[in-house]
């Protein structure tokens, strides 16, 4: 990990407005309610309050962030492959998949705690387990996924996972999660930080809940962490997703959140890149105006899309290579209390966006 400047020689990157749909999810929970906005000033009009002189702006305080949604338990243990006894094939699908992917399913089906259907944060081993097949056969023939660094990601405790991504569906999720579940033993599930519009879809957000994933909230960051999870971010965003193809492969701003998020945990963050998803959906236009009005995050025009319907937006069969980083280990110099200085945070943000620039530019 490369030494921290001293402060006065720190240049922080001030880039521009990054945030998905013009906000920060993970500031979003902080936001006033307008509801209550609207009683005060109604109650202000009411009551006439006694004129006084104005008192002086109080010193800016950083509010907290805000406490565990969900009460803290003690983590149901994954056991090491070895250990799983694999029962009989179910089905065509189960002998397809072979013995190593069978015994993964095995082993993620004790993240779920006695005889309930999902664990507590809506993960369903039984959804999982008809769904692999699928993106295994994706990871084995359709993306020949390829990866390498795997010695990096860490074996138990939480973790923070920091990718590029790219490529209008989020396929690059799918395929790492897929690899991550496959070259770790005991098998790890990361928890992919899904946007707030995705995870507003009907049907959309259950399925994602049934396979793990987490909608991109501070409570459910803190809880996934707190759980000693592996958990998956993008911090480029929705502007990741939109990139054309004149941005290919060139990281926009990173959120912050994570690294925050990282510090208070004492969890180390691992930058990982992957290769080919730019290239599987190569936005030639995106039509921002007719995205506003549509409320959605992107209108884009491809070699395909909008000419074939939603058939466009499938990507090409483009060849994946996943590769992982040395860790940064952050929170062993800095600390919890490193959260709280905004600069460092912003700082530190933008050391993870050099280190997965420089996994892209080396490995394309």
């Amino acid at each position: 990990m490369s030494e921290l400047p001293p402060a006065t020689e720190v240049l922080l990157e001030e880039g521009p407005d990054d945030r998905a749909l013009g906000r920060d999810p993970f500031e979003e929970s902080l936001a006033p309610d307008p509801l209550f906005e609207r009683l005060d000033a109604i109650e202000g009009r009411l009551v006439p309050k006694p004129r006084r002189a104005p008192e002086p702006l109080p010193a800016p305080i950083r509010p907290r962030a805000p406490r565990r949604s969900l009460p803290r338990r003690s983590r149901p243990a994954v056991p090491a492959l070895a250990e799983i006894e694999l029962p009989e094939p179910s089905g065509w699908l189960d002998r397809l998949l072979g013995d190593d992917a069978r015994r993964v399913l095995a082993a993620l089906n004790h993240l779920v705690e006695g005889d309930g259907p999902y664990d507590r944060f809506g993960f369903s081993p039984d959804v999982t387990r008809a769904t692999f097949p699928i993106a295994h056969a994706l990871y084995r023939g359709y993306f020949r996924v390829k990866s390498d660094g795997h010695a990096h990601l860490p074996s138990a405790g939480p973790v923070v996972l920091a990718s590029n991504h790219a490529g209008l569906l989020p396929f690059d999720a799918a395929m790492t999660i897929v690899d991550v579940a496959l070259h770790t033993d005991p098998p790890r599930l990361p928890r992919a930080v899904v946007d707030r519009w995705a995870g507003s879809l009907p049907w959309v957000n259950i399925f994602y809940a049934r396979l793990g994933q987490i909608i991109g909230t501070r409570e459910n960051f803190t809880d996934l962490l707190d759980d000693g999870q592996l958990v998956l971010v993008f911090p480029e965003g929705m502007e990741g997703v939109r990139k054309t193809v004149a941005q290919r492969y060139r990281l926009q701003p990173f959120r912050v959140g994570f690294v925050e998020h990282a510090l208070r945990a004492r969890a180390p963050i691992v930058p990982m890149a992957v290769i080919g998803s730019d290239d599987q959906t190569p936005i030639l236009y995106d039509l921002k105006p007719l995205a506003r009005r549509l409320g959605l995050p992107v209108a884009p025009i491809t070699p395909t899309f909008p000419w074939l319907g939603p058939l466009g937006l499938l990507p090409y069969p483009v060849s994946y290579r996943i590769v992982y980083g040395e860790p940064l280990d952050f929170h062993e110099r800095f600390g919890p209390e490193g959260a709280d200085d905004a600069r460092l945070v912003r700082y530190l943000s933008n050391q993870v966006r050099r280190a997965v620039q420089l996994l892209l530019d080396r490995n394309r």
